[in-house]
């Protein structure tokens, strides 16, 4: 069954949890137990209704306390049609890095606005997020109709002001849906409120949207995570390689090259929970055989000979800044991309991106936390990588401070 994950993002009080949990709660993905607990839960904190939707994604007693989202919360549920992944991301500017990172795997994103506000400044923010991050559908949930006694004049108003507002942004497959996801109007069912709005409901339109095929027919690509070498008595010449396939197919008998090594050879055995199978398919996790005896070790890639990826030590790069403490110039870092780690340095700032206006400032004079920024990255060994426009799964890393360990920035590369 087909997989989407999409995130939603909006204002503080927009109504993100709300929305979802109509969404998981109308189209019967909760279970009894859990709708029990909710409901005591509920009554505790003295919602209005017998049964507050938010509590099933804000599930941080910090959250619920100051009556926002502060993390990340994923939820997982599916219908006959598709399985989903929901990101549940903050609205607050202060936690922006914690919005990329829910967004950077999406299909899709859902921005909320909420019908009495219109748009805003957190609006803008998310849409040049997702722009920066090449999302392939945009879906804007316009909420709390009810409030605005469902009116078809504003909600045509605020899709014009959207409109004029992206028109300098990279977004594509745009989908407007007018919901009151606390009275559940075109979340699941279509509403008899808004008999104007004549398309689908958000769970028809979540079933049905095309998940965009670029992101589905990247070039393959292989990154070792260990080298298996049990060295017993039976298995005494065994030299496996285990990771998983992070797109594309691989097959038995591929020619493929070995980066960094830079070393071609071929496959000669796939194993799949012990099982040998003749191909394998992105996100299956197996142990490839190659023909040669190499010097292969973590973080290695194997790719098809005619798939190469660009190859190189010097990248450019959008870098979120996510430290609470600024960059200083010289900064060294670890450089990971997978399971792909190496040194790694700024070599040079190139501009920052205004997140709310999607300007470029070149005169960089700071990097500070949430901050977006055009790098150049030099690292100490030769990164192989795809734009992360064309492949996701290579095209993503972050920043370690090599003395903390923490993680300072994420990035994408271009």
């Amino acid at each position: 069954m087909e997989l989407l994950k999409f995130f939603t993002a909006g204002n503080v009080d927009d109504g993100k949890s709300t929305l979802i949990g109509r969404l998981l709660y109308d189209s019967k993905s909760i279970s009894t137990d859990i709708i029990e607990v909710l409901t005591r839960q509920s009554k505790t904190k003295g919602a209005d209704t017998d049964l507050d939707l938010a509590l099933l994604t804000d599930g941080l007693r910090a959250e619920r306390e100051q009556g926002i989202t502060i993390d990340v919360a994923y939820k997982y549920f599916s219908t006959d049609k598709r399985k989903f992944i929901i990101a549940d991301t903050p609205g607050h500017e202060q936690y922006t890095r914690n919005m990329f990172t829910g967004a950077s795997n999406a299909d899709l994103a859902i921005v909320l606005i909420d019908a009495r506000n219109g748009l805003t400044d957190q609006t803008k923010r998310h849409s040049i997020i997702s722009s920066i991050l090449g999302i392939p559908h945009l879906l804007v949930c316009i909420n709390k109709m009810d409030l605005v006694e469902y009116s078809e004049e504003i909600f045509n108003k605020i899709k014009q002001d959207y409109l004029n507002f992206i028109k300098p942004l990279n977004l594509h497959n745009i989908t407007f849906i007018p919901v009151s996801a606390l009275e559940g109007d075109n979340v699941v069912e279509s509403s008899t409120n808004m008999k104007w709005y004549k398309d689908l409901p958000l769970l028809t339109y979540l079933e049905n949207i095309r998940i965009d095929e670029q992101y589905q027919n990247n070039s393959t690509r292989f990154q070792v995570q260990c080298v298996v070498r049990p060295q017993t008595k039976e298995l005494h010449d065994y030299r496996g390689y285990a990771g998983s396939v992070l797109s594309g197919k691989l097959s038995v008998g591929d020619l493929v090259q070995v980066l960094p090594l830079d070393i071609s050879t071929q496959i000669s055995k796939i194993e799949k929970n012990g099982i040998e199978i003749q191909e394998a398919s992105a996100d299956d996790a197996i142990i490839i055989h190659l023909k040669d005896d190499l010097d292969i070790s973590r973080g290695s890639s194997i790719v098809p000979i005619y798939q190469m990826p660009t190859i190189d030590n010097l990248v450019n790069a959008t870098i979120c800044w996510m430290d609470n403490k600024e960059y200083l110039k010289g900064q060294k870092f670890l450089l990971q991309q997978n399971s792909f780690r190496t040194k790694a340095s700024i070599k040079e700032v190139l501009s920052k991106i205004d997140i709310h206006s999607y300007a470029n400032i070149e005169d960089v004079i700071d990097i500070k936390l949430n901050d977006f920024t055009n790098v150049t990255i030099k690292t100490a060994e030769n990164i192989s990588y795809d734009s992360y426009a064309t492949n996701r799964k290579t095209g993503a890393f972050i920043l370690i401070n090599e003395n903390t360990n923490n993680t300072v920035a994420a990035g994408i590369l271009h």
